[in-house]
């Protein structure tokens, strides 16, 4: 079929949108900023200033499901007479997160291929529960009349392959939490089973998500459009969260509302309730400024993860500008 019939027949316009100016998407390399609010091991939060909206929405895309984690992927069960179905218990193991940086190991090549020590961690769960003979005749709690009625991750073993154990240290591997539960037993009940964790992405899988939560939000902007003083002045203040807005002497002695960090602003809106304050302030958001929050479930740290997701984000252009020059060549 002709193609001019077809934008007749659906009544389109010939003439494409135009591509949308560069500038209008990234500043200069030298606008980019990145400052470091808040940081530990488990946790960081930091300014992502001078880039588009897409660029952080990549950021956040990655860590959620492109950056490489090790998880359980296979559970040999040799015994469960638990209460737990072998499923279920295999999907519990897979979920709990394992202290291994998977920056040193490899991709499986296939999921039927023998483990080895490149790209596999070998881990042992092997308990049984009995009765404690040395608990009170009086005592009704569990903990008392039984011993390892509860199973947690910390008795799950790290079992090397090869020569893993002259590269990693016992305490460099294993689940990163060690009271996590897995199940509950009861006298004769017993749990004997195999695991092997694999290299994998969120993208396949949740369980080889590195992170425990990955967000921004843009920053706030509170600006005054006149003087409010005395009584308006501490309405106005307990309209917002407490640091948003401050309360300073003027040279009347009177109290002055001022704005003192509109970061902690949480959009309450609350002003805007008020006839005599919704006109004094505009709310809005700076359009590339985001404040970035990454959690951490433990592997690796905080910022480490942010440097992999924008290692994959490289990659990830690199195979596009390669697939554009082999476009070109043909």
């Amino acid at each position: 079929m002709d193609s001019q019939y077809i934008l007749r027949e659906h009544n389109i316009s010939k003439e494409l949108p135009r591509c949308p100016d560069p500038k209008d998407f990234y500043r200069k390399p030298t606008d980019l900023q990145i400052n470091v609010v808040r940081y530990n091991a488990e946790e960081i939060e930091f300014d992502l200033i001078g880039v588009h909206t897409s660029l952080a929405n990549a950021f956040r895309r990655i860590l959620l499901s492109e950056v490489p984690s090790m998880a359980i992927e296979k559970v040999l069960v040799y015994n469960n007479t638990s209460l737990l179905q072998d499923e279920v218990l295999a999907h519990r193991l897979g979920l709990i997160p394992l202290r291994a940086d998977s920056r040193l190991f490899e991709y499986k090549p296939e999921a039927d291929a023998e483990p080895t020590d490149q790209d596999t961690l070998k881990f042992e769960l092997k308990i049984k529960c009995s009765r404690n003979a040395a608990a009170g005749k009086e005592s009704n709690r569990a903990d008392d009349l039984y011993l390892n009625h509860n199973v947690y991750s910390k008795h799950i073993k790290w079992l090397p392959i090869g020569s893993q154990s002259d590269l990693y240290k016992s305490t460099d591997v294993g689940p990163i939490h060690d009271d996590i539960l897995i199940a509950k037993m009861r006298p004769g009940q017993e749990l004997n089973v195999q695991l092997l964790a694999v290299k994998g992405i969120a993208k396949d899988h949740a369980k080889f998500s590195p992170v425990a939560t990955a967000s921004y939000r843009l920053l706030p902007t509170i600006h005054l459009t006149r003087e409010v003083e005395g009584d308006l002045a501490v309405r106005l203040q307990s309209c917002f969260s407490p640091g948003v807005i401050k309360l300073v002497e003027n040279d009347q002695g009177k109290k002055v509302a001022e704005v003192d960090n509109a970061r902690y602003d949480t959009c309450s809106r609350n002003v805007f309730r008020f006839t005599d304050l919704k006109d004094t302030v505009v709310l809005g958001r700076a359009k590339d400024h985001f404040i970035f929050t990454i959690e951490s479930v433990g592997a690796l740290k905080p910022d480490e993860l942010f440097l992999e997701s924008v290692k994959v984000l490289k990659n990830k252009c690199r195979a596009f500008l390669q697939q554009i020059n082999n476009v070109n060549n043909q």
